[in-house]
């Protein structure tokens, strides 16, 4: 059965003796955006370090399995023993740690689970948990969700929502479609009434499909020689090469990409650019790269190569129109509303080929423009509103229901 996904959980433990006053913390990380989907603490009493690190690991792996069972999962902590003997590489003599050796290796079927050893302070958010966890025991109380601050510290480079927003968004959704979710409380019947008015779709956490959404990770290509100077470069003009640049970009972008080891699938823009920008990425993952046209560039027609102050300055009443509605077509091209149906279209194939898969689609600047604009409901002007630099990461995940989530915008962190 193929894996809908990947999860990352990272697990730590702590003892302030050894064995001393014990706690632990987990993490459970989308690896595509690094949002935190649901921690974990726990103040145990007293217990040595080791004991409260498998503590933690068993807390992460269970908070991995009720968000999605079929994940595939990778473990990051910086307990090297834990990790070797969670691998296999060590054996596991402590009485205290092999019951909870063998409850986490039970949580997920064999060779569904990979385990990573990472440095302390790389493991920073799972670490503050588990001393939340502590510093409750010792005011004689337990680890509460809302009152976490762990990853509001500015060296956290992922944004959360406080609490466990993944179990939220559950119980929200089961509720809106009747269904009991384990450990919440049920409500109360509400008396009969009239029939309401039919509704429109569920949005956000009203949305009622949970499984895996198709996720399209959206890579605009490397520069070109018109990149810099600004220039219109669609897909009715010279369709230009990368430049060096912007084969330093694609290289850049590909090593992020194979860092992450999240990407399945590849499908490029039929345009040069981005083949070039998709053939190295392929490289590197080891992937074949799909070619679908309806990821091209919008046709610029006669505004093709020329800046903005010249088209201004050769066919201005043209650009005031484009700049006016999104039916306005550039001079002899392609309006954003023809570009928005094909996109559109486009979004639905692949959303329905590739559900439950994390696909690189290597696009342009107005296709990617347009995907945001519309999973986040925003009119036609919003595309003049965002700002995409070349080689740059944005994110959008489908589920089955309709419902879209933005996950990430013009992130060019991996060419710092």
């Amino acid at each position: 059965m193929q894996r809908l996904q990947e999860l990352i959980v990272e697990a730590d433990g702590g003892s302030r003796g050894n064995p001393g006053p014990a706690g632990y913390g987990a993490v459970v990380l989308d690896p595509t955006t690094g949002e935190t989907l649901a921690e974990r603490a726990e103040y145990i009493g007293v217990a040595t370090n080791n004991v409260a690190e498998y503590r933690g690991l068993v807390a992460g792996l269970k908070a991995a399995k009720e968000l999605a069972p079929d994940a595939s999962i990778r473990v990051r902590m910086d307990s090297k023993l834990v990790v070797e003997q969670m691998s296999g590489r060590w054996k596991i003599k402590h009485p205290d740690m092999k019951p909870l050796a063998a409850e986490a290796a039970r949580i997920f079927p064999l060779g569904q689970v990979r385990y990573e050893w990472i440095p302390r302070e790389k493991n920073k958010l799972a670490d503050r948990l588990a001393n939340e966890a502590m510093d409750a025991g010792k005011r004689g109380r337990q680890w509460e969700p809302s009152a976490s601050r762990a990853a509001l510290a500015e060296d956290t480079r992922a944004a959360r929502v406080v609490g466990d927003a993944a179990v939220g968004a559950a119980k929200a959704r089961a509720a809106l479609a009747g269904a009991a979710v384990p450990g919440a409380a049920q409500a109360p019947a509400p008396a009969p009434a009239q029939a309401p008015a039919p509704a429109a779709p569920p949005m956000g956490w009203g949305a009622a499909d949970l499984g895996a959404p198709a996720t399209f990770v959206l890579l605009r290509h490397g520069e070109t020689a018109l990149t810099p100077e600004k220039r219109f470069s669609g897909s009715g003009g010279s369709d230009p090469e990368l430049s060096a640049a912007g084969e330093r970009q694609a290289d850049a972008v590909a090593a992020a990409l194979a860092a992450r080891g999240t990407i399945q699938e590849i499908v490029s823009s039929p345009l040069r650019r981005c083949r070039q920008t998709a053939a190295v990425v392929g490289k590197r993952l080891g992937l074949d790269v799909q070619i679908d046209d309806g990821l091209r560039e919008t046709d610029f027609g006669a505004w093709e190569g020329l800046t903005f102050a010249e088209v201004r300055e050769r066919y201005g009443d043209d650009l005031d129109a484009w700049l006016a509605s999104p039916k306005a077509a550039p001079t002899g091209g392609e309006s954003f509303a023809s570009v928005a149906r094909r996109v559109s279209a486009t979004r639905d194939r692949l959303t329905s080929e590739y559900r439950g898969r994390t696909v690189l689609l290597v696009t342009h600047v107005t296709p990617i423009k347009t995907l945001v604009r519309l999973a986040l409901g925003a009119p036609p002007e919003a595309v003049f509103r965002m700002e995409l630099s070349a080689a740059s990461l944005s994110a959008v995940a489908y589920y089955a229901d309709g419902n879209a989530s933005v996950r990430l915008l013009n992130d060019t962190s991996h060419l710092r």
